[in-house]
């Protein structure tokens, strides 16, 4: 009976280090590589050296359609279509993309979250809870009434 005891907890202590390890060696990674290419305001495609990964920018919901998901998409292009930058690995979608939060490593504009500046620019909302950084910026874009946040024009 002691030794099934002691044997159980053996197990259980087997599976959780077989468990945690893998999310914990995961989490927080950071990859460095080039953007080169961007789908939509939150999806790009990253070269890392040695392949590509589709990378979805975390913590935003960009719109989809219409002229401000694509000026949101340019002013993401302009950012760091053909830069460097910093993917902070946070896991991945169901679909396969990696989730992230991305930086830029630009020699003049410095280093700047690519989430944060599309929330600030008024081209993009920040989810809910996600961080209070974003939360921030996009609390300034209204009281700015920047991008989707300014007045409806009238036709």
């Amino acid at each position: 009976m002691l030794k099934l005891k002691m044997c159980t907890k053996i197990t259980f202590v087997g599976l959780l280090i077989f468990w945690i390890v893998p999310v914990s060696v995961c989490a927080g990674k950071s990859i460095y590589g080039k953007v080169t290419e961007v789908a939509s305001a939150n999806l790009l495609t990253l070269d890392y050296g040695t392949g590509q990964y589709s990378i979805r920018v975390a913590g935003i919901d960009a719109p989809k359609e219409g002229p401000f998901a694509t000026e949101a998409k340019q002013f993401v292009a302009n950012l760091v279509l053909g830069k460097n930058v910093r993917l902070r690995f946070l896991g991945r979608t169901p679909n396969g993309e990696m989730l992230g939060r991305l930086d830029t490593d630009d020699p003049v504009i410095g280093i700047r979250e690519v989430a944060v500046e599309l929330v600030r620019a008024g081209l993009a909302r920040a989810q809910i809870g996600f961080d209070q950084e974003l939360t921030n910026a996009e609390n300034e874009a209204r009281e700015a009434k920047r991008g989707i946040w300014a007045p409806a024009q009238p036709r």
